[in-house]
């Protein structure tokens, strides 16, 4: 806005230059004889990364690339790239849901039995579905024209239609985050976000599948309590829980150096389904649990660290480091091979000599059964994987 009387500024300068280049800024904040000082450039040299969706990110890289250059070409900044690696998130697409309406008429059909009608296909508002699954009180108070509407169920449910589309208002399959949170709790939504795909890839938002990644979240804290009682214990833990976080703290890692979350969820999950396989109650594993936990779910993590009798916050706490001993199989198992199909298994200690191996195998019952007495005319032993007797 300009003053009364002032004269309309139409200079786009300050915005464009400003908008492209604000990162040369934040390197030397500062700074009131230059945009950015050279010796400070040239210690943070350019943005790591850049996050951003497709269309915003691209117009702003070509004016940030414009601005970062023409710096450069003028000996006002170190690097003549604004960034080293980009990233462009994928849209997250919605899930519509339909109602069919019988033509000419304000009744509506379930799915299962649309086609015994003529009907109409109605976006319906998501907000109002659960499960594919309509509200019908809700659906008769979402728009007056449905006030007094009629139903033909099926197993008492109206079950609704859907379809992947581009969230849109237009489509009421927009899910307002508020929503979700206020029902399952922030983490639910960060994880599921992350839980959806690859974070490069466009892939559907369905609140349907939201349960799962609460379920998680649940069985976790019913790990660390029995009712208001906690369960942990600060006895050693065992070689096989040892072996599950091990593997663990290396997947994660792994995963968010490649930006690969979708997968790291999925192996908290499978984790924590080990675990309590094996009934444990190991402060010392639950804790490693926790640390790894913290930058996906947050809020759940601050809690149960302060539960293991931490004082300080979860995000001071040391990334754990992985130790590849416990990772080492104590055992491996074999498949015995006889004529060219799986007979059975022999489980030996990890380093045993193949001729060890191949005396195992032929001594099995079953190995001589069909060897009926004979010599084999040949035992193939492939390492850590399958023996094959040939006879």
């Amino acid at each position: 806005m300009t003053a009364a009387g002032e004269p309309l500024e139409l200079c786009t300068m300050p915005g464009f230059a400003g908008s492209s280049a604000y990162y040369l800024r934040y390197m030397d904040p500062h700074n009131d004889q230059a945009l950015v000082d050279k010796d400070v450039n040239a210690y943070w040299r350019q943005v790591d990364l850049y996050v951003g969706g497709t269309e915003h990110a691209t117009g702003h890289l070509i004016y940030s690339r414009f601005w970062n250059k023409f710096l450069y070409d003028y000996g006002y900044v170190c690097e003549p790239e604004p960034f080293k690696k980009l990233i462009n998130q994928g849209m997250i697409q919605g899930r519509s849901n339909f109602v069919y309406r019988i033509k000419d008429t304000n009744t509506f059909v379930s799915h299962g039995l649309k086609n015994d009608y003529d009907t109409t296909a109605i976006h319906v508002d998501v907000n109002i579905v659960s499960n594919d699954v309509l509200d019908i009180d809700a659906f008769k108070a979402w728009r007056p024209e449905f006030a007094n509407a009629e139903f033909i169920l099926e197993n008492g449910k109206y079950v609704c239609g859907w379809a992947i589309e581009k969230m849109s208002k237009s489509m009421f399959n927009v899910v307002n985050p508020d929503d979700i949170v206020d029902r399952y709790g922030a983490d639910t939504l960060r994880l599921y976000e992350m839980f959806l795909g690859p974070v490069e890839a466009s892939k559907p938002w369905d609140t349907n599948g939201i349960d799962g990644v609460n379920r998680f979240l649940k069985r976790l804290w019913g790990q660390f309590f029995a009712g208001d009682e906690l369960r942990l214990n600060d006895e050693p833990a065992s070689r096989d829980a040892l072996k599950s976080i091990h593997k663990l703290i290396k997947k994660v890692t792994a995963d968010i150096e490649a930006f690969s979350y979708n997968t790291s969820v999925a192996a908290f999950m499978i984790c924590l389904n080990e675990l309590s396989g094996m009934k444990c109650a190991s402060k010392e594993v639950y804790e490693l649990f926790v640390r790894l936990l913290a930058p996906f779910a947050p809020h759940i993590s601050e809690q149960l660290w302060h539960v293991l009798g931490n004082d300080t916050t979860v995000c001071d706490a040391q990334w754990p480091a992985c130790n590849d001993d416990y990772l080492k199989e104590s055992t491996v198992k074999y498949t015995v091979m006889i004529k060219g199909k799986p007979r059975f298994n022999v489980e030996v200690a990890a380093g045993t000599d193949a001729k060890q191996v191949e005396a195992l195998a032929l001594a099995d019952p079953v190995a001589q059964k069909w060897l009926e007495g004979n010599a084999p005319k040949k035992v193939i032993v492939v390492p850590n994987k399958l023996v094959n007797i040939v006879i």
